[in-house]
């Protein structure tokens, strides 16, 4: 059984927590009435909505943790599971986002969770974020998604 099962068997018996479907697909979640709270993705990780509020006031003591990898500006951590240590701390965890998330009511927008956001590791930065890419470049991209070629451009005639 690994460190994800056995927090999710732990956490299952919370009455306010119910098994459910992540929003990202990826994975099982678990959940309140009104907002996502945990995803495990793996059985070595779990990414938990903290609100980006509890973040920012713990983030500096959550850099402190190997388990814990922050996101700045975002609203969730994931905690890499790897011994019943990392159970413990991801249950306490959980314990301040469910008071976070009350403490927030009525929930805004929901935001991602971690899984498609690059790590880092504590002590980094996080990369300055470059101007959001223009529409041609986007269209590039959506081309090679599609694996079409560029439609050639008419040259106006003279």
């Amino acid at each position: 059984m690994t460190a994800a099962h056995r927090a999710m068997d732990r956490l299952e018996t919370w009455p306010d927590l119910a098994r459910g479907t992540p929003s990202c697909r990826v994975g099982e979640a678990l959940r309140t009435a009104e907002s996502e709270v945990l995803h495990f993705h793996s059985g070595r990780e779990a990414d938990l909505h903290l609100t980006r509020a509890v973040l920012g006031d713990l983030l500096p003591v959550l850099r402190q943790s190997s388990a814990i990898r922050p996101f700045p500006g975002a609203a969730w951590v994931t905690v890499l599971l790897e011994c019943d240590a990392d159970v413990d701390l991801l249950i306490s965890l959980v314990s301040v986002a469910l008071k976070a998330l009350v403490d927030t009511w009525p929930h805004p927008a929901p935001q991602p969770c971690n899984r498609f956001r690059v790590l880092l590791l504590p002590g980094e930065r996080a990369p300055v974020e470059a101007a959001p890419p223009t529409l041609a470049a986007r269209l590039g991209s959506v081309r090679k998604a599609v694996s079409r070629r560029p439609v050639p451009r008419l040259r106006p005639s003279a």
